[in-house]
C-alpha cells in the first residue's frame, strides 16, 4: 500500500512536476509557514517540514531551491528570492561584473518528514551567471542562469528542455527511486 503525502506548496505547476515525476497523486497543502532565513537550502526545507507537520501531523514533501555564486563563497543560496526583490536579475549581473568567476550551481532540496525522520533530496545542475538576463521568464533567477554543456539559459529553454536537466527534476528522480525502493 501507497502511503499517501501532503506536498507543502501552492504552486500547481510544482505539484504538477512532482506528480508527473513520481507517478503518484500528491495532495498540495497551502500552508502558511514562516519560513527560515538561511543560504543552506537543506536547512529551509527541514525546517519548513518540522513547522509543517506540527500543523498537519502527516507525512509531508517540502521543496525548495537556491542559487549558489561562486564568486560569493555560495551566497545568496536559499536567500535569492530576498535578492532578486532588492535587486533583480539585472542587478545580481551588475554586481557580479568585475568578478573573474561567474560560475553557480543551482540545487533544489526536497525534505520527506514523517514527525520522526527527516530524508533529504538533492538536485544540483553546475552553470554560470550570464552578463545580462537573456530569455523571457516568470520563474526566478532563470534568465540569469546558463547550465553547463548548453548555450542557454534556463529562461530560453522550452519548458520540457529545462525540465529534463533541471536541478528540481534531478531531486524529484532521487525521492521516486527511494519511494520505489521502500514501497512507500
Amino acid at each position: 500500500m501507497r502511503m499517501e503525502f501532503y506536498f507543502v506548496t501552492s504552486n500547481k505547476n510544482k505539484l504538477r512536476e512532482a506528480q508527473k515525476i513520481l507517478n503518484r497523486r500528491l495532495k498540495a497543502i497551502n500552508l502558511e509557514i514562516p519560513e527560515m532565513q538561511a543560504v543552506d537550502v537543506v536547512d529551509v526545507v527541514q525546517d519548513k517540514a518540522k513547522r509543517a507537520y506540527e500543523k498537519v501531523k502527516k507525512p509531508l514533501i517540502v521543496e525548495d531551491t537556491g542559487l549558489y555564486i561562486k564568486a560569493w563563497r555560495g551566497f545568496p543560496g536559499a536567500l535569492i528570492k530576498w535578492l532578486l526583490w532588492h535587486r533583480g536579475n539585472d542587478g545580481i549581473c551588475k554586481m557580479l561584473e568585475n568578478e573573474a568567476d561567474k560560475s553557480a550551481y543551482a540545487q533544489a532540496a526536497i525534505c520527506l518528514y514523517d514527525g520522526k525522520r527527516y530524508k533529504n533530496f538533492i538536485g544540483r545542475v553546475d552553470g554560470s551567471i550570464v552578463l545580462r538576463p537573456r530569455g523571457k521568464s516568470d520563474f526566478g533567477w532563470d534568465p540569469i542562469f546558463k547550465p553547463n554543456g548548453h548555450n542557454k539559459t534556463f529562461a530560453e529553454m522550452s519548458g520540457k528542455e529545462k525540465d529534463s536537466i533541471s536541478h528540481r527534476d534531478r531531486a524529484f528522480r532521487k525521492l521516486k527511486k527511494y519511494l520505489d525502493a521502500n514501497r512507500s
